[in-house]
């Protein structure tokens, strides 16, 4: 796991001397990501910059930039590329020989032996350049489900990248305006889908894509996609088995290490099958970590406690108490561009836990957007079998006035019915899309400026989701939402977090259950195996019935949740105020701050309704006080 950084020389930018210090400030912008190495290439057409964290190889023979024999390709990797010894056998037959036993020297090798197709052979998770001498082209690619992160900027026709948005302020060129879409799809979605940024004219380079630089023209390719249409001729019993043994496999390849190993385990069903899987391969025991809270509705302990103990793992456990407010500011800097998803907070700290005894964890990340593990799915389910039942224009002409009504009815009988009237109004795509929205529209109109409006009125982030769901190769409304989240919230959101807190702590995580074959063949399973009437995830949980207990498969599911409302008012509290109720926060220039701090003061008189949209404020603040000086 590492950090990587570049850009291309141009006859409009300075010289050599300035340009290597440029490439020093950029690694050392990301130097968390890579602590045990780091290397500049610089020539007279590119600057290449890598931070290193030896996982494979720890000899300096590991070190990159590293060039390829000829000399003609010279890469920066950051990743892993878990099948990287059976790719390595099929090079040594075609003539290629290895100095290291790095898959960066395979990967280049295999680059060099197949081009752009070589991405199609790489189980792992990436995001690497590679600079051809010979044509002055830069190649980029990323991972197919967007583990590792990839930005990039054209300003000015100078090409700068690096895997994370700080590598490209290291240089006094980039200084980009704020994207005015890009906000409002923050406090819509709680993150910033890509390819946006929230700033203009820097770029993600989706998951499943690669690009290509060459004589100031870029080139974007998508080259991998997901179906969801299911495999035919196949029992449930062979389903389950296939299943037991695609991600047996990926925990297998993810054990791979040169340098401790352990897991997350939070006794839910995901990662405590990817622990129980572990402990069958190995003859030491697991090394597990698990973050608890003080407050029982969110404290995991007592079930991550019961795998430990049933694996006899080697468990270690943090408790989440006074330290969220002393290290909340500093762990949000991580985040270059707004982020809201709270759970990023215990996640820093299991993966702070986990570094102490570790340097790879693996984690249980994605079997929920596989298996339809989220209770947002069988809502929508509800959903859409009242909004089966009638005609569309009946639908779109009776359920907005009956939703108004139940409106006033008094207390939560009246909320739910109104919300769900409302909602089963909707086309299906736009009632998933309004079920998640995490702010909501009637508070947004309240709270945000005329100005502001003014400037976004005829932007609606639901066209996000409506583009997914509607080019979803699939055939069924589930899949259609889980197709979405795969390429929206699970690249968006879950893998930013992880892979942010853990790259602060310099922790490689691995998750076998985002193993591209797993993600196919869970895609290949039929809907009602997944959600089953109530039962989420009911293929997986039959899957692992043999190596899990029933008090982890069918115990109620937790998430990575926190007790925000009550961060909010006690905790955090002297840092949420003055960011809420201040004039230089940022949030005047979007909100009507009187409005603003209206709902503060109803949240502190123990008012709950506005705790997600009051937390996006403050993180959307606490944002703009770290980057304000590296925009426009």
């Amino acid at each position: 796991m590492c950090g990587i950084a570049g850009f291309l020389r141009t006859g409009t930018l300075p010289d050599r001397e300035q340009h290597h210090l440029w490439a020093e400030r950029m690694g050392q912008a990301i130097a968390h990501r890579g602590p045990d190495a780091n290397g500049v290439h610089i020539d007279q057409d590119v600057a290449l910059v890598h931070q290193r964290l030896s996982i494979l190889d720890l000899s300096s023979a590991g070190n990159q930039p590293m060039a390829s024999s000829c000399g003609r390709y010279i890469i920066v990797f950051n990743g892993e590329i878990y099948n990287f010894r059976s790719l390595r056998e099929g090079l040594e037959q075609d003539g290629f020989s290895f100095k290291t036993q790095t898959d960066t020297e395979v990967l280049l090798a295999l680059y060099a032996r197949h081009g752009e197709s070589c991405l199609r052979q790489l189980n792992g998770m990436f995001a690497f350049a590679i600079w051809d001498a010979k044509t002055k082209s830069l190649f980029i690619g990323r991972d197919r489900l967007g583990k590792k992160p990839l930005y990039y900027t054209d300003t000015d026709g100078q090409f700068f990248f690096g895997s994370e948005i700080k590598a490209l302020f290291a240089t006094p060129v980039v200084r980009p305006a704020l994207r005015p879409d890009a906000i409002k799809d923050f406090f819509v979605y709680q993150y910033i889908p890509d390819p946006k940024t929230i700033y203009a004219n820097v770029h993600k380079l989706p998951p499943g894509h690669c690009m290509e630089v060459c004589e100031g023209r870029i080139s974007v390719r998508k080259y991998w996609d997901l179906s969801f249409r299911p495999v035919e001729g196949r029992t449930v019993s062979d389903i389950k088995a296939g299943l037991y043994d695609v991600i047996d496999e990926a925990v297998r390849l993810r054990m791979i290490s040169d340098v401790p190993l352990g897991a997350f385990l939070s006794g839910g069903i995901d990662s405590s099958a990817v622990v129980g899987l572990m402990a069958g391969r190995s003859s030491q025991p697991v090394t597990t970590c698990t973050i608890g809270f003080d407050d029982e509705k969110f404290d995991e302990i007592k079930y991550a406690d019961l795998v430990a103990r049933q694996f006899k793992t080697d468990h270690h456990v943090f408790t989440v108490k006074e330290t969220v407010a002393d290290n909340l500011v500093g762990i949000s800097r991580f985040f270059d561009e707004p982020f809201a998803d709270p759970s990023f907070v215990p996640t820093f700290f299991v993966s702070q836990l986990a570094r102490t005894q570790v340097t790879v964890a693996l984690a249980g990340d994605g079997g929920d957007e596989n298996f339809a593990g989220y209770s947002k799915y069988r809502t929508d389910a509800i959903e859409n079998r009242i909004r089966s039942l009638f005609p569309p224009a009946l639908r779109h002409s009776l359920f907005p006035g009956l939703s108004r009504l139940a409106g006033h009815i008094p207390g939560p009988l009246g909320k739910k019915a109104s919300s769900l009237l409302g909602t089963v109004a909707l086309d299906p795509d736009l009632g998933f899309f309004t079920s998640n929205c995490f702010f909501n529209p009637r508070v947004w109109k309240r709270v945000v400026s005329p100005e502001f409006a003014a400037l976004t009125d005829d932007y609606d982030p639901a066209d996000i989701t409506r583009h997914h769901y509607q080019e979803a190769p699939a055939e069924d409304h589930l899949s259609r939402i889980l197709y979405t989240d795969i390429k929206t919230y699970l690249p968006g959101d879950i893998l930013v977090k992880v892979d942010r807190m853990s790259m602060a702590n310099s922790l490689e995580t691995r998750a076998p259950l985002l193993d591209y074959r797993v993600v196919e063949y869970a895609a290949g399973i039929p809907s009602a195996l997944k959600l089953k009437g109530n039962c989420k995830k009911h293929v997986l949980k039959e899957c692992f019935s043999d190596l899990l207990d029933e008090d982890i498969l069918y115990r109620k599911k937790m998430g990575f949740s926190v007790p925000l409302a009550q961060w909010l008012r006690s905790e955090i509290r002297a840092i949420a105020e003055p960011l809420l109720t201040g004039p230089d926060s940022g949030l005047s220039r979007y909100f009507r701050m009187e409005q603003v701090r209206a709902l503060w003061q109803a949240h502190l008189s123990g008012d709950n309704r506005f705790t997600q949209e009051l937390w996006s404020m403050v993180v959307f603040a606490l944002w703009y006080q770290h980057y304000k000086d590296f925009v426009r």
